[in-house]
Order: C-alpha cells, then sequence, then structure tokens
C-alpha cells in the first residue's frame, strides 16, 4: 500500500483504470488507456491496475464494478467513476486537474 502512495502523490493528474482480463468492457478500455497516456504526455499519468492481482487495494478502495476509473492528484481522489468511457472525455476531465 506505501507504493501506492507514492504512486499517487504526485503534483499531475493520476488516472487510475481497475481492469480483469476476464472482464470484456475492462480489455476494450485497452486501447482507450493507450490513447489517453498519448494525449496526455508528461502533464499525467494512467496506470492500470489488475484487481485480480491486487485484490487488497481494489477492496480497500470499494472498487465492485469493472472498470473503475479513479483520477489523484497529490494523493488525494479527485474523480472516480465505474463504466466505460471514451478517450475525449477522460482527456477532458484529466485537463481540468493539470
Amino acid at each position: 500500500m506505501s507504493k501506492f502512495g507514492e504512486l499517487i502523490d504526485l503534483n499531475v493528474p493520476v488516472l487510475l483504470d481497475f481492469y480483469a482480463e476476464w472482464n470484456e468492457q475492462s480489455t476494450s478500455m485497452h486501447q482507450v488507456m493507450r490513447d489517453v497516456a498519448a494525449a496526455l504526455g508528461d502533464k499525467g499519468k494512467v496506470i492500470k491496475i489488475d484487481v485480480d492481482k491486487n485484490k487488497e487495494l481494489s477492496q480497500a478502495l470499494r472498487v465492485k464494478g469493472l472498470p473503475t476509473l479513479m483520477i489523484y492528484k497529490k494523493g488525494e481522489m479527485v474523480w472516480r467513476q465505474s463504466g466505460e468511457q471514451d478517450a475525449k472525455t477522460l482527456i477532458g476531465i484529466l485537463n481540468e486537474y493539470v
């Protein structure tokens, strides 16, 4: 969990994508996340978190539906949503926190 704290304690927005390979909606978001990361460049960070490999973290953050997306800035959650999103929407939301 301390590693998680280091990941989210940045001055740029950090988009977390909680997913599972067995979940079709999650896997359909992979390309969207690549597009968002490319558009952001060094103005933000995109991190994919496999819920099956990070059960403790997923439970601590009460991740129920997949995909679950969260944006953290300076260690604080500033946005959260479950379900698929398109790249344009995510980029727009992230730009609010840049």
